[in-house]
Formats: structure tokens, C-alpha cells, sequence
């Protein structure tokens, strides 16, 4: 039997109540598939730890993660107890940037019996690719001078690099789909960055003759994802974009709870790291309505990375199944527990 190894780090908020969740789903599917089992090892890395030690993980923290096969993250932040810009980079953004996850990858699609906001979704699926190191996140810039005077400088970077290797993760993605990738560029208002984003995709793209391609500026892409998400398969986007587009992608799915996504390495040097895309929300915490399958369906693509899609299509079969008997939390207008949808979904598996 094969065993994956899982560092599981909660972190703040809801993350402690939705990663059991679904760390229970993951040992039940374990022992229905017969085939792979699970080996957690928790780590209390967070808000609350920062409170304790005065940083949000030890010095150490990244050199104990790297040995296991995946990380498995529940949220990160609380802003009443640490600022979100030591909370975020001191976790969550050191392990992106350190273990080389370069590529973050965001899927968006209509599930059974959830009622989306657009009238007619259309059966939307899509996925987002997104270029997870620099772009407009990048760490590069200052301020200067006081009062009046004080001017700040962000910088954002693109290297060839990154942005060719983003790209050509999304076209690899869109041959395993429906052979169609959107670009998602801002060419006619950002002078360097974006006609160099452009004229990556344009060389990558000459590489892919059986894959269609548009690009769409993201004013109009926002705008598209509203009116005809079912146009899109799979859009390639920097830091900045991909990330305002998948919460959108997310609303549009009726709840940011539902949403998923991975942080991929893709050298094999370092583990990958797969989270959910909301976050700790600390207005719900303890009340037991945190809906798990955000949670559950990163669980799904933690799977696929690893190579057991079959597993990955049986849970999310099993949560489709479960949307689509109206058994949701208040997120989605229902009425069941974090617990109810997990015991379910588990239900389902069987």
C-alpha cells in the first residue's frame, strides 16, 4: 500500500475546524480505495504561535516541511491579533516563495444543486493559472520623504522565466481539457509589463498549434467571467490578475467557501502546498458553520498532484453528490454544520 506523507498546518481561524474535516474525509476515502493510506503530522504554525514565539513559524519550519509529499493548509490570518503583512509573508508567502511554488492553479466550475448568482451559469468550467512568484507581488520597491512629500514605489516584475513557465503549464493543462487558453493581459494601460506578457504568450503559444488562444484585457475579462463564463477552459494570469480573478470565479460559484487551489512546484525539489481560497474568516470561528468543501475539494486536487486522479474524481463526485441533495451550509443558503456536510460527503464515498 502506498503511503503519502501530509504536513497538515491548520493555522488560524476556520482552518482548525475545516482541515480535520476534511482529513477525516481523506481517511475514510483511504480505507474504500484500499489502496493508498495517509500519514498527517499537524503543525501549530500561525497567528497564535506568533503570539507565543514572536514569529509564525520557527526557524526551522521550512526544513521540517520539505520532506513530506504535500502541505496541506487551512488559512493564515487574524488581523486583530497580527498584522496581515507579518502573518501572510511570514507563512504563507515564505513557503510559496521558498519551496519554488511558482504556480498557482484555481478551478471554477458550476456544482450540483448550488445555486450560482449569475441566472444562467451555463454550466461553467474553468481553470485559472497563475504566475505565484512575482508580477505585481513582488517584494521589490520602498518609501521615502514624510507628510506631504512621502512617496511610495512598488515594482513589479516579470521575468521571462516565470512568466514562460506559467504559460506553458496552462497550455499543458488545456491539452488534458478543451484546448483553449485566455490570456489575461492590460497591454493598452501598462506600458513594459504586459506587451512583454503578450509577447511570451504569442512566442509559447507557436509551440501549441492544436490549442486556440485569445487574450482579453482583464477590465473586459472581469466583465466576460460574468456575462459568459462558459466561453473560458483555462486562463493564464499574473500574481495580481489570476488572484482577483479566482475570488471572482469563486462568487461566482455561490460561495467563496466552496473554492479550492494548489500551489505548485514544479522541479519536484519541494513539496507543493494546497489551501482553500477563503480564508480564517474569524466572524464565523467556533459557531460550527465553516463549510468544509473548499477544504475538501484542495483535497481533491492534493490527489491529482500526486497521482490519483481516480481517488480526486471519487471525492468530488462525492461532494457534488452532497451539494446536490441541498445539504450546504449558510454560506450557500442552507442550514447544515460543518459536521453535517463532512459526515455526508463521507456518506457519499461509500
Amino acid at each position: 500500500m502506498k503511503t503519502l506523507r501530509v504536513a497538515a498546518i491548520p493555522g488560524d481561524g476556520i482552518g482548525n475546524e475545516v482541515v480535520p474535516a476534511a482529513v477525516k474525509t481523506l481517511e475514510a476515502l483511504s480505507k474504500i480505495s484500499g489502496d493508498v493510506t495517509f500519514e498527517f503530522t499537524y503543525f501549530p504554525y500561525g497567528c497564535e504561535y506568533y503570539l507565543k514565539h514572536g514569529e509564525m513559524m520557527p526557524k526551522d519550519g521550512l526544513a521540517r516541511l520539505r520532506g513530506f509529499d504535500a502541505i496541506f493548509l487551512g488559512a493564515v490570518g487574524n488581523a486583530e491579533l497580527v498584522p496581515d503583512h507579518i502573518s501572510l509573508w511570514g507563512l504563507l508567502i515564505k513557503i510559496r516563495r521558498e519551496f519554488q511554488q511558482s504556480i498557482n492553479v484555481r478551478p471554477a466550475k458550476v456544482l450540483k444543486g448550488v445555486r450560482s448568482p449569475l441566472a444562467d451559469p451555463k454550466g461553467f468550467d474553468l481553470m485559472v493559472v497563475r504566475e505565484n512568484s512575482e508580477g505585481e507581488y513582488s517584494s521589490v520597491g520602498g518609501r521615502i520623504y514624510q507628510g506631504e512629500d512621502e512617496i511610495a514605489v512598488q515594482n513589479n516584475i516579470f521575468s521571462r522565466k516565470a512568466t514562460e513557465r506559467a504559460m506553458r503549464f496552462a497550455f499543458d493543462l488545456a491539452l488534458k481539457r478543451n484546448n483553449h487558453v485566455t490570456s489575461a493581459t492590460k497591454s493598452n494601460g501598462i506600458v513594459y509589463t504586459m506587451p512583454f506578457w503578450d509577447e511570451i504568450f504569442d512566442e509559447v503559444s507557436q509551440g501549441y498549434p492544436d490549442i486556440e488562444t485569445e487574450s482579453q484585457h482583464i477590465d473586459a475579462l472581469t466583465a466576460f467571467f460574468a456575462t459568459y463564463p462558459e466561453k473560458f477552459d483555462v486562463i493564464v494570469a499574473s500574481n495580481l490578475f489570476g488572484d482577483i480573478l479566482t475570488d471572482l470565479g469563486a462568487a461566482l460559484m455561490g460561495s467563496i467557501g466552496v473554492a479550492p487551489a494548489a500551489n505548485i512546484n514544479v522541479n519536484g525539489n519541494y513539496p507543493s502546498m494546497f489551501e482553500p481560497v477563503h480564508g480564517s474568516a474569524p466572524d464565523i470561528v467556533g459557531k460550527g458553520i465553516a463549510n468544509p468543501m473548499g477544504q475538501i475539494w484542495t483535497a481533491k486536487m492534493m490527489l491529482d498532484h500526486l497521482g490519483e486522479e481516480k481517488m480526486g474524481r471519487h471525492l468530488l463526485d462525492a461532494i457534488e453528490r452532497t451539494t446536490s441533495k441541498g445539504i450546504v451550509t449558510p454560506d450557500l443558503g442552507g442550514t447544515n454544520t460543518t459536521e453535517d456536510v463532512t459526515e455526508e460527503v463521507i456518506k457519499q464515498l461509500h
